[in-house]
């Protein structure tokens, strides 16, 4: 039987958004703040030649050039301010988070609550401005380096130039941090899941053209595109239900007398999601995928075989070292940050301390032992669902020449952060409802 939080869950109005007026600020509030972002993403790096630029993107869109397109909502193929986007930012939280697992002293600070959690997260902060400063850097001579028809990438190269490149482009990545944590405090959802997911949607319409474009022109049958779009249907079905899906573990409490009344005797129920990570595992995968493309474009167009004809040979979608590699983070990732996000020891010892226990099963080690299995089993269901939702779109992107838009990353990212904006959504519309609660039942009761 459903209880009464539930119930009140399930029977929210969409309509009482109006009267929430908490809840509208915030939304208005992360609207601002992801049109802030999509003006950025149209204003150019100085220096930078757009018509050649488009070329060269255009010549190489199939490869790292796309992946890295996808993640900054179009703002590489432009050469806007934003072009590195939120990726140095969720380079540099992967890095904090192992660091914290392997050196004592950052475990240490972990475990200090919220003053350990405000210098991490100032940690993060300094090596996201060191991974743009090297990315931008990149960038900027690998632009130095190329050509079209239309003439040189840069009209001016030189020092100034990368340091102009360099600045601006760690500029951009800095203010889109601010944004994603704006967001998180004062909107609607995790703030770096929705910039990415607002420069993916962004370019939806534009990659749905193109498809039409290529079943127009013949490059793609009328058939292929119909079992495209029932495939993406499919896919985005599988998302919400392993999203959503759960393994609930039975927890009993035992009853107890307080004077002449008794408490507790309660079954309640401890969720584990099959997917733990949530999106998280793909987006820290493709993150690291990109600093290969980085140390490339030091190398920039010299037309002699080197790390980037390496790189644009081997680490191309589609081809199996690329493949091995995504899938092998993916699972890295999948069980790396559940074990960051659920800590089996942990949940036990609460559970011990406030007289709970898992039937069958001893309280203490014994529970941890036995919360760990689950996780682990769940956590290889969810690292092979994750993997084949991210691999297989790839495949057809490289064999069948779809947009890189419609990849499973993309959809996973887009039906993931929808769903934990709408959970949130509800949640303050919940919270709302509540407080109308408390509030009648004190004016009933100065009534009486």
């Amino acid at each position: 039987m459903a209880s009464a939080a539930e119930q009140l869950a399930a029977n929210l109005n969409w309509g009482a958004i109006g009267k929430a007026t908490e809840l509208k600020k915030r939304l208005w509030f992360t609207i601002g703040a992801l049109i802030v972002f999509r003006i950025g993403a149209y204003i150019p790096v100085p220096g930078v030649d757009p018509a050649a630029l488009a070329e060269i993107f255009h010549r190489n869109a199939g490869g790292i050039a796309g992946m890295l397109d996808v993640f900054s909502g179009g703002s590489i193929g432009r050469m806007s301010i934003l072009a590195l986007s939120i990726m140095p930012y969720i380079s540099a939280s992967i890095i904090m988070q192992i660091l914290t697992t392997v050196v004592p002293s950052l475990e240490a600070l972990k475990k200090e609550g919220e003053a350990g959690r405000k210098k991490i997260n100032q940690y993060t902060r300094y090596g996201t401005v060191f991974l743009a400063a090297f990315q931008a850097y990149g960038i900027a001579v690998g632009l130095e380096g190329q050509s079209a028809s239309a003439g040189p990438v840069v009209h001016d190269p030189g020092l100034f130039f990368r340091f102009v490149t360099t600045v601006t482009l760690v500029g951009g990545t800095l203010l889109l941090m601010w944004i994603g944590e704006q967001i998180t405090a004062r909107g609607v959802g995790n703030g770096v899941s929705l910039i990415i997911f607002a420069g993916i949607v962004a370019a939806l319409p534009n990659a749905l053209v193109q498809t039409l474009e290529l079943g127009r022109t013949g490059a793609l049958s009328a058939l292929f595109i119909i079992a495209l779009a029932v495939g993406i249907v499919v896919v985005v079905a599988v998302v919400v239900f392993m999203e959503t899906a759960q393994r609930r573990i039975v927890v009993q409490y035992p009853k107890r007398q307080v004077g002449n009344r008794m408490y507790g005797g309660e079954a309640s129920h401890l969720p584990l999601k099959i997917n733990t990570s949530g999106v998280i595992p793909p987006i820290f995968a493709s993150s690291l995928l990109l600093f290969p493309a980085t140390i490339a474009s030091f190398q920039g167009n010299t037309g002699e075989p080197g790390i980037a004809q390496w790189i644009a040979t081997y680490l191309a979608h589609g081809q199996p070292l690329y493949l091995v590699m995504y899938v092998a983070l993916i699972v890295f990732f999948c069980f790396f940050y559940t074990t960051v996000v659920f800590n089996p020891t942990d949940t036990a010892e609460n559970l011990k301390k406030n007289g709970g226990f898992v039937p069958g099963i001893r309280p203490g080690k014994n529970t941890a032992d036995y919360l760990e299995y689950i996780l682990n089993r769940l956590t290889v269901i969810g690292a092979l669902y994750l993997s084949a939702v991210c691999i297989l779109p790839e495949l057809l992107i490289a064999r069948g020449g779809v947009p890189f838009y419609f990849g499973g990353t993309s959809l996973l990212i887009v039906v993931s952060v929808t769903l934990d904006t709408v959970t949130q959504i509800q949640a303050h519309l919940l919270a709302h409802q509540y407080e109308g609660l408390i509030k009648k039942a004190r004016l009933r009761g100065k009534g009486r």
